[in-house]
């Protein structure tokens, strides 16, 4: 019976592409229909992803740290029973002997990672033409150098990559003004993929379209942290901190001032005022920094606000955010505070107007009443879009904010 071929499914929001984390089976295994069979990161989010089919797995088209496009091969499965002389078989076997004999563009158990290449849905590929690195020692001179081994042409027998193809390629890759052959000891590279690509290229764009400025604002927070500190005396399981705090207050801003809640659409050459407030917030997580969005955050009271803040900020740690989750804000918050950092000039989200920058919130000496006490105080930075609103509108919303921070008891009948 011939093998079914599984094809990486459109995991929606616009996305072609999608990395190899971990194959969850190997060549050999058997899987029942709707199985998880691999995770993958996408510029959004890590996702796993079930195969539609029942069987013995005939061949994974991509080893794990490789990124496949939208509707390129993905798993074979066989759905008759697994075959004993086959390549199957020959993998155990191989494998069991520690010989290394992997193809290139198939999976293995063991989370190496390479080098990207540029992604592109090949026409009718053939499991048959990828080429063998069949010696580990090949293998690692050409991950040292980084040379990717299926773009070599293999002289072995049978198509395997031999150690004089590597060693050719390296040679060919290094010429007086290029890199050395031998990388420096202390060089190291970082590559630039999944969400710390995605931010990479979001704030890139940020600043190549939005002129953005930015004005800040010191403010006294005395009240609003004492504010905090009665709610969660009087219900100790809420979870409504500073952030939920300041949520609450720029929800507020943003009805005073609807010019900010917009984006300008360049082709039509127009400003959108959008009537919901889809609140982003700031998130640093081990992947990296995600921005995720509390959908109609002018419709939640404060405590539904905390709540919401509380349980995205938990997935987003988590590695369990949906792209759904990521993408559609009108408006970002960002608390840099917690870092231990006074202020900022945020860059914007696009193709968000503004976002609002908190610094920690310290002690300092304050002029109040003509006395000089010690106060609660916070430095509130304000990034804004030129093109969306003049420095009236946006002082102003930063005046209210501050004021606000100030004085918390305006906003308690409305919380």
């Amino acid at each position: 019976m011939s093998d079914t071929i599984f094809r990486l499914p459109d995991l929606g929001e616009g996305l072609t592409e999608a990395e190899i984390l971990e194959w969850k089976v190997s060549v050999g295994d058997v899987v029942t229909v709707d199985q998880v069979v691999v995770e993958v990161e996408t510029a959004k989010a890590a996702v796993e992803v079930p195969v539609p089919i029942a069987g013995t797995v005939a061949d994974l088209h991509a080893e794990a740290g490789s990124v496949v496009t939208v509707g390129a091969p993905l798993i074979s499965v066989n759905a008759g029973p697994a075959p004993r002389n086959g390549a199957a078989e020959r993998y155990r076997e191989e494998e069991r002997a520690g010989s290394g004999n992997v193809l290139v563009g198939y999976g293995t158990t063991t989370k190496t990672r390479r080098s990207r290449r540029p992604a592109a849905r090949p026409a009718a590929p053939s499991r048959d033409e990828a080429p063998r690195v069949i010696s580990p020692v090949v293998r690692r001179l050409a991950k040292d150098h980084g040379i990717d081994v299926a773009a070599l042409t293999p002289s072995g027998p049978g198509g395997v990559v031999l150690r004089k193809d590597v060693e050719q390629a390296i040679a060919a890759a290094a010429t007086p003004a290029a890199r050395p052959l031998e990388p420096a000891a202390d060089e190291v590279r970082i590559p630039l993929k999944g969400v710390r690509r995605t931010m990479a290229d979001r704030v890139s764009r940020s600043r190549r379209e939005i002129p953005d400025a930015t004005t800040w604002v010191d403010a006294d927070a005395t009240r609003l942290v004492k504010l905090k500190r009665n709610i969660q005396r009087a219900d100790p399981g809420a979870r409504v901190g500073m952030l939920a705090l300041f949520a609450r207050i720029c929800v507020a801003g943003l009805r005073r001032f609807p010019e900010l809640n917009a984006y300008v659409d360049v082709e039509r050459h127009e400003i959108v005022q959008v009537p919901h407030v889809h609140l982003g917030f700031a998130a640093q997580t081990d992947r990296g920094l995600v921005v995720p969005v509390v959908r109609d955050a002018h419709r939640l009271t404060l405590a539904e606000l905390g709540a919401e803040l509380a349980r995205l900020t938990d997935e987003a740690r988590e590695g369990r955010l949906s792209p759904d989750d990521l993408t559609g804000g009108t408006f970002t918050l960002n608390n840099y505070g917690v870092f231990g950092v006074d202020g900022s000039t945020p860059i914007i989200n696009h193709p968000e107007a503004a976002m609002l920058g908190i610094g920690r919130i310290t002690e300092k000496p304050w002029v109040r009443k003509g006395k000089v006490r010690p106060r609660q105080v916070t430095q509130l930075s304000f990034t804004f879009d030129h093109r969306v609103c003049d420095g009236a509108v946006a002082g102003g919303f930063l005046r209210f904010v501050a004021d606000c921070a100030e004085h918390p008891e305006t906003l308690v009948t409305n919380l």
